[in-house]
């Protein structure tokens, strides 16, 4: 039986580094709101923001 490698050689706090962040946007288009999602690194997350 084969082990599974790629899951002991994981940093487990990499994960924790970046954030998914939701932002409710106005489509200039048509006017109603869309959602987009971003997964960014927690350093940026004020400037992403602020956008």
């Amino acid at each position: 039986m084969a082990k599974k490698a790629v899951a002991s050689m994981q940093n487990k706090s990499e994960g924790r580094a970046f954030s998914k962040v939701i932002k409710m946007v106005k489509s200039p288009k048509t006017g109603a709101y869309i959602f987009q999602e971003d997964i960014i690194p927690n350093d940026k997350l004020n400037d992403h923001l602020k956008k």
